[in-house]
């Protein structure tokens, strides 16, 4: 049955590791086993488009599916761009990378292959994220999402009812985690951000960019602490909070405490503006293979009761914040339904 159904390809191709998912042409996922190599930058941008459509090779024989079957390939990849389709220099790449045209470099890759042309979606990789954990969290139902991502930064997607991404006109993803956040009520000073703003970006207050500025400032209520006498940097120790904060440790669930409280100031800034019915929240706080269960229950319980108070009245009880589920996944995958969505609206036009 397999071999007469068509399929559609995700590539998520992160700096280190690429991975390879799929979906049917209904947009249930082939498999959710995961598919990985090592992306292998530092041979170049031509040998990692190579290495992509040989991973695709490989996971289609792994499913006993045929390239014939391929309806269309999405490829999710971190920013910044130059233009559609064209990287710009990223921190994570090597240089040769930079003004590389890699919409270009993969569709011609992808047709040698197949032996014909074959769509490509190319998108963020937050914003294809956010698709595939949209389409888990709302099911059949017809609604927009919002999926938040707290990690080393703070990924942010918007999903509309057509289940695609949000992009802009400029930005090529949703930077709502550099909107200002609202000091007064978190009680925080304006602790400056990576992006270069200095005006309390949410996404200091509820990542591990900014952990080391919330731990030195509470470590002196803390002096017997194991991390207020630690030779490490203020970094380092704060790249100790999660584990502490699984066993309990109260200076690590205060922190994290707030952290959750200035998410759920997000959540709520964002309904003002977006009025979605689904707020996902992922990123490693929410991996079950990180943290235990009620880690999370009580970091959701008070990004949800952060919120609430500042929801219009037709919100509070509509409004759903659930974690992710789709883990390393869920990138791949999205660049799978992103492709297949497009391909759905192209017809239908």
């Amino acid at each position: 049955m397999s071999a007469k159904r068509h399929v559609y390809i995700g590539t998520d191709g992160g700096a280190t590791t690429s991975k390879v998912g799929g979906v049917w042409d209904d947009g249930t996922v082939i498999s959710t086993q995961l598919v990985q190599r090592p992306t292998g930058a530092l041979n170049g941008p031509v040998a990692v488009v190579r290495g992509w459509v040989d991973a695709i090779t490989d996971y289609l024989a792994l499913h006993g599916l045929e390239w014939d079957q391929v309806q269309g390939v999405g490829l999710a990849i971190p920013g910044p761009y130059e233009r559609f389709g064209v990287l710009g220099r990223s921190p994570n790449l090597p240089e040769s990378f930079a003004g590389f045209d890699l919409y270009t470099a993969y569709c011609d890759a992808l047709a040698d292959r197949a032996g014909r042309p074959i769509p490509l979606a190319f998108g963020n990789d937050g914003n294809m994220g956010g698709v595939a954990e949209a389409q888990h969290a709302r099911g059949d139902q017809s609604a927009t999402v919002v999926m938040l991502a707290p990690g080393t930064g703070l990924g942010c997607a918007y999903v509309g009812r057509d289940g695609l991404p949000l992009d802009g006109d400029s930005l090529n993803g949703m930077e709502g985690g550099h909107m200002p956040a609202p000091l007064h009520l978190l009680g925080a000073q304006p602790y400056p951000c990576g992006c270069g703003r200095t005006w309390g970006c949410f996404e200091v207050y509820t990542t591990l960019s900014g952990l080391p500025y919330l731990l030195e400032e509470r470590l002196p209520r803390y002096p017997d602490h194991e991390l207020a006498t630690s030779t490490l940097s203020m970094r380092e120790r704060a790249f100790r909070l999660r584990g502490l904060a699984q066993k309990g440790d109260p200076l690590a669930l205060e922190i994290f405490d707030f952290q959750a409280r200035a998410l759920g100031l997000l959540v709520a800034t964002l309904a003002m503006a977006l009025d979605m019915q689904y707020v996902v929240i992922g990123g490693g706080l929410m991996d079950p293979e990180a943290t235990i269960a009620s880690f999370r229950e009580r970091y959701l319980s008070i990004v949800r009761e952060t919120a609430e108070p500042y929801l219009w009245s037709p919100q509070r009880g509509f409004l759903t914040i659930v974690p992710a589920a789709l883990g390393d996944l869920s990138q791949a995958i999205g660049a799978a339904l992103t492709i297949l969505y497009q391909q759905r609206a192209r017809h239908a036009g």
